[in-house]
């Protein structure tokens, strides 16, 4: 199926629902029909007055009553078939909404890990929440709208011309005028472009949205306020600029339209007393003029309509540009023979990776890596920070594609194994723990959604953290995050290392997974980590060294490169770039213990100094 751009792909996509949406627009079209009996009977009934209107009381009450009741009767089937039409659209645009948000998510779920490098957080929240979200306004209300108005308008002004062509052309000109009008408006200060200028703003004030929430714990300890953090509050000056200049680009111009759609009268009565004077039935044409003067503005509130509705189509096709900019990113292919691994040792071979930049230049993150990771054994990645040890990890579960060269698993190609087997087979504790604001067991559980309470009782209990668990106020059903309780980032560790526990995934990568556990808690997550390496392929990223002393494998890292492999005791030995590593570790331990030693002196000092006073 041909992709289609701007209002042609809205419509493509709220295509899916088509039986629902052509209901929608029939039941629409019968609403605008009978809403407008109500203006048919006014004309018979005003046209019976004045025929009488020397003796009122001869007039033809039944026929009146017959047409107030033919109002009446068209009002009702009005208002039911705009509710029938509205709950047609409102189901189309929900289940098109479910679908649409599914498919973004599946899709982004799908794609590099480079693409949500280069978006901001906030940018693909504001496409999956507010630019899906419009798609819903449009089939839910837009679309009805439009077809209640078109056939309003068609039906309004075939029956003015059927009435007098000539007061038909005098209601018209404010129409035209005003139109006019919002043409050279819209010419005038290039609509297209200020929508999506509008947007981009509003992305980016998102996005350092999401990262000044993120950076509030540095703000309040430093007492700062929102002028700190630089880049969210020029973003918000900068989107109340732009806001206020539309606004002023627009509000003269949208002031006479709405001047010229409220001035029927100003054109109709003229040119109605004009045609009066050659008239040879002046109360018959009188009839007519009053009807005019009646029905005429109702048509401002659908040319209201349409004017809103363009301006919305503009916004909500800026909207389905930025979602299928996403379905267009490129996802991760699936090989087209898929193999499955016997043996789970890892192999880098001869591997370099680059990164994709925002101004689509290339960085050289990974150069020609040839290494491997055995089975059942524990295999380090150490080096300088920006060296490469969590890209060349983040590689084995294909967060990204190679540039160059291959990482296997048992000596098949990562890229000739199917995604979701691959993210079977390997398990990931991140550095920074991500935790879904739901109970602690769900938390436990998405690594494996059918284990029972048993296996994920016990998964807890060999990653150390079922006895706190316990002393939650709900225990296993607590909530975390919002609308519950917030753990500590050592907790919060030793819960996700449960969860990589409850995988049992034969490929571990370990990135800094004690780098939030406090002193007490070390040992702890040191004996849950030892429960979870058994017998795997563990692929541990490390800053402090003294935790990878007895790995089976060092494999030091610089620049991209593999510069030193080895055990701890020949790496020393070696005396090259992990031994001055070490030796810096060890020094800042050492001056840690020094500084803990002068403060003990500097307390002793000061207790003889106050009692030899």
């Amino acid at each position: 199926m041909t992709i289609k751009k701007g209002i042609a792909r809205l419509l493509q996509i709220a295509g899916e629902r088509r039986f629902l949406l052509a209901l929608s627009g029939v039941l629409a079209s019968l609403g605008a029909l009978f809403a407008l009996v109500p203006y048919v009977s006014v004309y018979f009934i005003l046209r019976e007055l004045l025929l009488h209107a020397e003796d009122p009381t001869s007039a033809d009450s039944a026929f009146m009553l017959g047409w107030a009741a033919f109002a009446l009767g068209g009002m009702l089937l009005g208002i039911a078939c705009s509710y029938g039409g509205g709950m047609a659209s409102h189901i189309a645009a929900f289940r098109i909404l479910y679908g649409l948000r599914v498919k973004l998510a599946e899709h982004i779920g799908k794609l590099p890990l480079g693409f949500l490098n280069r978006q901001s957080t906030g940018a693909v929240k504001k496409t999956l929440e507010h630019n899906v979200e419009k798609v819903e306004t449009f089939v839910a209300h837009q679309l009805p709208d439009f077809v209640q108005t078109i056939v309003t308008l068609v039906v309004m002004i075939t029956i003015m011309f059927v009435l007098h062509p000539g007061l038909a052309l005098a209601s018209l000109v404010p129409i035209v005028l005003a139109f006019g009008v919002q043409t050279v408006m819209m010419r005038k200060n290039g609509t297209r472009e200020s929508v999506r200028a509008y947007h981009d703003a509003l992305e980016r004030m998102n996005g350092s949205a999401v990262q000044y929430v993120r950076g509030m714990p540095a703000v309040k300890v430093y007492g700062q306020t929102i002028h700190s953090f630089r880049r969210f509050y020029a973003d918000m000056i900068a989107y109340r600029d732009f806001c206020l200049h539309y606004t002023n680009q627009y509000q003269h111009g949208y002031l006479l339209f709405k001047v010229l759609l409220g001035s029927f009268a100003a054109f109709i009565l003229p040119a109605g007393l004009f045609i009066l004077n050659g008239q040879t039935d002046q109360l018959a044409f009188g009839t007519v003029l009053l009807f005019f003067l009646v029905m005429a503005p109702g048509i401002a509130s659908p040319m209201r309509n349409l004017l809103f509705l363009a301006s919305t189509l503009r916004d909500i096709g800026e909207g389905v540009d930025r979602i299928d900019r996403i379905f267009s990113e490129a996802v991760i292919p699936e090989a087209l023979q898929q193999q499955s691994p016997q043996r789970f040792d890892i192999t880098f071979d001869h591997v370099s990776f680059a990164y994709e930049q925002e101004d689509g230049k290339k960085h050289q993150a990974l150069t020609n890596l040839s290494f491997q990771a055995r089975q059942g054994q524990v295999t380090a990645l150490v080096g300088p920070s920006g060296s490469g040890k969590s890209t060349a990890a983040s590689l084995v579960p294909r967060f990204w594609d190679v540039t160059e060269g291959a990482v296997r698993i048992g000596g098949i190609d990562i890229r000739q194994i199917e995604s979701r087997q691959l993210m079977d087979m390997v398990s990931f504790v991140f550095q920074e723990t991500f935790l879904f604001y739901d109970t602690v067991y769900n938390n436990i559980v998405v690594g494996r959604s059918g284990a029972t309470q048993e296996e994920v009782y016990a998964a807890a209990q060999a990653a150390q953290c079922h006895s706190f668990i316990l002393d939650l106020p709900d225990g296993y059903d607590t909530r975390i995050g919002e609308g519950g309780v917030y753990l500590s980032g050592g907790e919060e560790q030793r819960i996700a290392v449960a969860r990589a526990i409850l995988k049992d995934a034969p490929v571990l990568v370990l990135d800094e997974a004690t780098a939030f556990a406090d002193p007490e808690n070390e040992h702890e997550m040191q004996l849950a980590l030892q429960q979870l390496m058994q017998k795997k392929t563990v692929l541990v990223i490390a800053h402090r060294l003294s935790s990878i002393r007895a790995a089976d494998q060092i494999i030091v890292l610089d620049n991209g490169q593999i510069c030193e492999t080895g055990q701890h005791d020949q790496l020393l030995e070696a005396n090259s770039l992990y031994a001055s590593m070490w030796a810096a570790y060890t020094d800042s331990g050492d001056w840690r213990m020094n500084a803990k030693q002068a403060d003990l002196q500097w307390r002793r000092d000061n207790a003889y100094d106050s009692d030899a006073e």
